[in-house]
Protein backbone atom coordinates (compact mmCIF):
# COMPACT_ATOMS: atom_id res chain seq x y z
CA UNK A 1 0.00 0.00 0.00
CA UNK A 2 2.81 2.42 0.91
CA UNK A 3 6.39 2.67 -0.29
CA UNK A 4 8.85 5.52 0.20
CA UNK A 5 12.22 5.73 -1.55
CA UNK A 6 14.94 8.03 -0.15
CA UNK A 7 12.31 10.40 1.23
CA UNK A 8 13.73 13.79 2.25
CA UNK A 9 11.90 16.76 3.77
CA UNK A 10 13.72 20.05 4.36
CA UNK A 11 12.20 23.13 5.98
CA UNK A 12 13.90 26.43 5.18
CA UNK A 13 13.57 29.99 6.35
CA UNK A 14 15.79 33.03 5.96
CA UNK A 15 18.22 31.94 8.66
CA UNK A 16 18.15 28.18 9.03
CA UNK A 17 17.63 24.92 7.16
CA UNK A 18 16.15 21.97 9.04
CA UNK A 19 16.22 18.42 7.69
CA UNK A 20 13.10 16.79 9.10
CA UNK A 21 13.39 13.53 7.12
CA UNK A 22 16.63 12.15 5.70
CA UNK A 23 16.40 9.38 3.05
CA UNK A 24 13.58 7.46 4.70
CA UNK A 25 12.82 4.11 3.04
CA UNK A 26 9.64 2.41 4.21
CA UNK A 27 7.23 -0.24 2.91
CA UNK A 28 3.83 -0.93 4.46
CA UNK A 29 1.55 -3.74 3.36
CA UNK A 30 -2.25 -3.71 3.39
CA UNK A 31 -3.53 -4.76 6.81
CA UNK A 32 -0.37 -3.92 8.76
CA UNK A 33 -0.32 -1.95 12.01
CA UNK A 34 2.85 0.17 12.08
CA UNK A 35 4.05 2.32 14.97
CA UNK A 36 6.48 5.15 14.26
CA UNK A 37 8.33 5.80 17.50
CA UNK A 38 10.73 8.58 18.39
CA UNK A 39 11.34 11.69 20.51
CA UNK A 40 9.93 15.12 19.72
CA UNK A 41 11.59 16.59 16.65
CA UNK A 42 12.54 13.22 15.17
CA UNK A 43 10.36 13.67 12.06
CA UNK A 44 7.38 11.51 13.05
CA UNK A 45 4.60 14.01 12.31
CA UNK A 46 6.35 15.21 9.15
CA UNK A 47 6.40 11.63 7.87
CA UNK A 48 2.72 11.19 8.72
CA UNK A 49 1.79 14.39 6.87
CA UNK A 50 3.55 13.14 3.75
CA UNK A 51 2.00 9.66 3.99
CA UNK A 52 -1.39 11.34 4.41
CA UNK A 53 -0.86 13.49 1.29
CA UNK A 54 -1.03 16.68 3.35
CA UNK A 55 2.47 17.66 2.20
CA UNK A 56 5.03 16.75 -0.46
CA UNK A 57 8.61 15.63 0.21
CA UNK A 58 11.51 17.85 -0.84
CA UNK A 59 12.99 14.91 -2.73
CA UNK A 60 12.56 11.16 -3.02
CA UNK A 61 9.48 9.22 -4.07
CA UNK A 62 6.27 8.19 -2.37
CA UNK A 63 4.03 5.45 -3.81
CA UNK A 64 0.47 5.05 -2.55
CA UNK A 65 -1.37 2.01 -3.90
CA UNK A 66 1.30 1.72 -6.58
CA UNK A 67 0.91 5.33 -7.79
CA UNK A 68 3.78 7.79 -7.42
CA UNK A 69 2.19 10.75 -5.65
CA UNK A 70 5.18 12.66 -4.33
CA UNK A 71 5.05 15.60 -6.77
CA UNK A 72 1.31 16.07 -7.10
CA UNK A 73 -0.38 19.42 -6.46
CA UNK A 74 -2.55 19.99 -3.40
CA UNK A 75 -5.76 19.62 -5.44
CA UNK A 76 -4.70 16.25 -6.86
CA UNK A 77 -3.52 15.02 -3.44
CA UNK A 78 -6.88 16.05 -1.96
CA UNK A 79 -8.74 14.08 -4.62
CA UNK A 80 -6.62 10.97 -4.00
CA UNK A 81 -6.96 10.97 -0.22
CA UNK A 82 -10.75 11.56 -0.18
CA UNK A 83 -12.39 8.38 0.97
CA UNK A 84 -9.06 6.53 1.15
CA UNK A 85 -7.27 8.00 4.18
CA UNK A 86 -8.70 8.69 7.63
CA UNK A 87 -6.89 10.89 10.17
CA UNK A 88 -6.91 10.71 13.97
CA UNK A 89 -5.17 13.56 15.81
CA UNK A 90 -3.86 13.98 19.35
CA UNK A 91 -5.95 17.14 19.83
CA UNK A 92 -9.09 15.50 18.39
CA UNK A 93 -9.60 18.47 15.99
CA UNK A 94 -13.35 18.49 16.50
CA UNK A 95 -15.35 21.62 15.64
CA UNK A 96 -16.85 23.02 18.84
CA UNK A 97 -19.86 24.56 17.10
CA UNK A 98 -20.94 21.24 15.56
CA UNK A 99 -22.64 18.33 17.29
CA UNK A 100 -21.10 14.86 17.42
CA UNK A 101 -23.28 13.84 14.47
CA UNK A 102 -22.28 16.90 12.44
CA UNK A 103 -18.57 16.46 13.18
CA UNK A 104 -18.68 12.87 11.94
CA UNK A 105 -20.82 13.80 8.93
CA UNK A 106 -18.51 16.61 7.77
CA UNK A 107 -16.04 14.60 5.61
CA UNK A 108 -18.98 13.00 3.80
CA UNK A 109 -20.28 16.46 2.91
CA UNK A 110 -16.89 17.27 1.37
CA UNK A 111 -17.10 14.02 -0.60
CA UNK A 112 -20.55 14.86 -1.98
CA UNK A 113 -22.25 11.84 -0.39
CA UNK A 114 -26.06 11.96 -0.54
CA UNK A 115 -28.14 12.85 2.52
CA UNK A 116 -29.59 9.35 2.80
CA UNK A 117 -26.19 7.67 2.55
CA UNK A 118 -24.69 10.14 5.03
CA UNK A 119 -27.38 9.35 7.56
CA UNK A 120 -26.80 5.60 7.18
CA UNK A 121 -23.02 5.84 7.45
CA UNK A 122 -22.93 8.25 10.39
CA UNK A 123 -25.46 6.34 12.46
CA UNK A 124 -23.68 3.05 11.71
CA UNK A 125 -20.27 4.30 12.81
CA UNK A 126 -21.64 6.06 15.92
CA UNK A 127 -23.35 2.83 16.95
CA UNK A 128 -20.20 0.85 16.17
CA UNK A 129 -18.20 3.09 18.55
CA UNK A 130 -20.98 3.09 21.18
CA UNK A 131 -21.57 6.85 21.02
CA UNK A 132 -24.87 6.98 19.11
CA UNK A 133 -26.59 8.30 22.25
CA UNK A 134 -24.15 11.25 22.20
CA UNK A 135 -24.92 12.39 18.65
CA UNK A 136 -26.72 15.62 19.65
CA UNK A 137 -24.06 16.68 22.14
CA UNK A 138 -21.21 19.14 21.47
CA UNK A 139 -17.50 18.38 21.98
CA UNK A 140 -17.26 20.55 25.13
CA UNK A 141 -19.85 18.30 26.79
CA UNK A 142 -17.72 15.17 26.31
CA UNK A 143 -14.79 13.61 28.15
CA UNK A 144 -11.46 13.30 26.39
CA UNK A 145 -11.90 9.62 25.60
CA UNK A 146 -15.37 10.19 24.13
CA UNK A 147 -14.01 13.06 22.02
CA UNK A 148 -11.34 10.69 20.71
CA UNK A 149 -14.04 8.13 19.88
CA UNK A 150 -15.83 10.85 17.89
CA UNK A 151 -12.56 11.61 16.08
CA UNK A 152 -12.12 7.92 15.27
CA UNK A 153 -15.72 7.77 14.03
CA UNK A 154 -15.02 10.73 11.75
CA UNK A 155 -12.00 8.88 10.34
CA UNK A 156 -13.95 5.64 9.83
CA UNK A 157 -17.08 7.14 8.27
CA UNK A 158 -15.30 7.65 4.93
CA UNK A 159 -14.55 3.89 4.89
CA UNK A 160 -10.82 4.47 4.40
CA UNK A 161 -8.15 2.04 3.25
CA UNK A 162 -5.65 3.59 5.65
CA UNK A 163 -5.85 5.24 9.08
CA UNK A 164 -3.09 7.63 10.15
CA UNK A 165 -3.05 8.29 13.90
CA UNK A 166 -0.88 11.07 15.33
CA UNK A 167 -0.35 10.52 19.08
CA UNK A 168 -3.94 9.21 19.50
CA UNK A 169 -3.55 8.76 23.28
CA UNK A 170 -1.44 11.86 23.92
CA UNK A 171 -4.23 13.83 25.62
CA UNK A 172 -5.65 10.89 27.58
CA UNK A 173 -4.84 9.28 30.91
CA UNK A 174 -3.48 5.73 30.91
CA UNK A 175 -6.84 3.95 31.35
CA UNK A 176 -8.56 5.92 28.59
CA UNK A 177 -5.48 5.65 26.40
CA UNK A 178 -5.63 1.87 26.76
CA UNK A 179 -9.28 1.94 25.65
CA UNK A 180 -8.36 3.84 22.47
CA UNK A 181 -5.45 1.48 21.75
CA UNK A 182 -7.74 -1.53 22.16
CA UNK A 183 -10.13 0.03 19.67
CA UNK A 184 -7.33 0.61 17.13
CA UNK A 185 -6.19 -2.99 17.60
CA UNK A 186 -9.75 -4.20 17.01
CA UNK A 187 -9.99 -2.19 13.80
CA UNK A 188 -6.67 -3.60 12.62
CA UNK A 189 -7.83 -7.14 13.41
CA UNK A 190 -10.74 -6.45 11.04
CA UNK A 191 -8.26 -5.65 8.25
CA UNK A 192 -7.70 -1.89 8.57
CA UNK A 193 -4.19 -0.64 7.77
CA UNK A 194 -2.96 1.68 10.53
CA UNK A 195 0.13 3.87 10.81
CA UNK A 196 0.44 5.40 14.26
CA UNK A 197 2.93 8.02 15.40
CA UNK A 198 3.73 7.86 19.10
CA UNK A 199 6.37 8.55 21.71
CA UNK A 200 4.93 5.82 23.96
CA UNK A 201 6.74 2.44 23.88
CA UNK A 202 3.69 0.75 25.45
CA UNK A 203 1.40 2.06 22.68
CA UNK A 204 3.97 1.10 20.04
CA UNK A 205 4.02 -2.44 21.43
CA UNK A 206 0.45 -2.91 20.18
CA UNK A 207 1.67 -2.65 16.56
CA UNK A 208 2.99 -5.42 14.31
CA UNK A 209 6.12 -3.44 13.54
CA UNK A 210 7.95 -0.53 15.16
CA UNK A 211 9.87 2.00 13.07
CA UNK A 212 12.20 4.12 15.21
CA UNK A 213 13.00 7.62 13.96
CA UNK A 214 15.79 9.84 15.26
CA UNK A 215 16.82 13.17 13.72
CA UNK A 216 14.96 12.32 10.53
CA UNK A 217 16.59 8.91 10.05
CA UNK A 218 15.10 5.44 10.42
CA UNK A 219 17.50 4.05 13.01
CA UNK A 220 15.79 0.73 13.76
CA UNK A 221 12.88 -1.31 12.46
CA UNK A 222 11.56 -4.15 14.61
CA UNK A 223 8.96 -6.79 13.76
CA UNK A 224 7.13 -8.24 16.75
CA UNK A 225 7.32 -12.01 17.16
CA UNK A 226 3.87 -13.62 17.06
CA UNK A 227 3.72 -16.82 19.13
Amino acid sequence: MIKTVDLVKVFRNAEIETIALNKVNLSIEKGEFIAVLGPSGSGKSTLLNILGLLDNPTSGRYYFNGEEVSKYSESVRTRIRKGKIGFIFQGFNLIDELTVYENVELPLLYMGVSLTERRIRVNEVLERLKILHRKKQFPQQLSGVVQQRVAIARALVVRPQLILADEPTGNLDSANGEEVMNLLTELNNEGMTIVMVTHSPSDADKAHRIVQLFDGYVVTENVKQVL
